[in-house]
C-alpha cells in the first residue's frame, strides 16, 4: 500500500512517499522529493520497497487514484511482476485506510511536534521515525502490540520452522 503527503521546511514544501506492507505494516520503501514527479516519489518509494523486500509471489498493490500512481511511468515498473493493482475509488478516503493512519501517527508523533528548517533536516527525521521508531519500536495493537520488525522476524522463524 502507498500514499503520498507533502510536510513544510524552511526551504518550503517536499513530499514524502511510503510504501507499507499490509501483512506487517512495515514500511518498506520510502521517497523524499522536492518535486510531485512519479519518479521521485511514488517510482522511487516502490523501487526501494522491492529491493528491500522483492516480489517472488503474488501482491496486491493499493494507492490513491493520484498521476503519481496511474501514470505509465508507474505501471512500467510494475510490469513482468506477479503484482495485482488496486486504486481507491474517487472521493473514499477509507478505502486508503491503513496509509492514512500511517501518516496519521507520523504527524501527531513527529511533524506536528518539528519545525523542519531544511529539506534535509525533515529527511533525517522521516528516515529515523520510519526505520528506528516506526519499524523496529512502535507496537501496533493489529499485530498484536508487537513492532513490524518483531512480527515479520516471527513469520520467518515459523516459516524456517515449516
Amino acid at each position: 500500500m502507498s500514499d503520498l503527503i507533502y510536510i513544510k521546511t524552511g526551504e518550503g514544501w517536499f513530499y514524502l512517499t511510503a510504501v507499507l506492507d499490509l501483512a506487517d505494516r512495515k514500511g518498506m520503501g520510502l521517497a523524499l522529493s522536492a518535486m510531485m514527479e512519479a519518479k521521485a516519489t511514488s517510482i522511487a518509494a516502490w523501487q526501494m520497497a522491492i529491493r528491500h523486500r522483492p516480489v517472488n509471489q503474488p501482491l496486491l498493490f493499493h494507492s490513491d487514484k493520484s498521476l503519481q500512481y496511474a501514470c505509465q511511468e508507474f505501471r512500467e515498473q510494475l510490469k513482468g511482476l506477479p503484482v495485482r493493482r488496486r486504486m481507491s475509488r474517487k472521493g473514499n478516503c477509507w478505502d486508503n485506510a491503513v496509509a492514512e493512519s500511517f501518516y496519521k501517527k507520523m504527524k501527531t508523533e513527529m511533524v506536528y511536534h518539528t519545525i523542519f528548517k531544511t529539506r534535509t533536516q525533515a529527511k533525517l527525521a522521516v528516515f529515523e521515525y520510519l526505520e528506528v521508531w516506526y519499524n523496529r519500536e512502535r507496537k501496533h495493537s493489529t499485530l498484536g502490540y508487537l513492532t513490524p520488525c518483531q512480527y515479520e522476524n516471527f513469520f520467518i522463524q515459523k516459516a524456517v520452522a515449516v
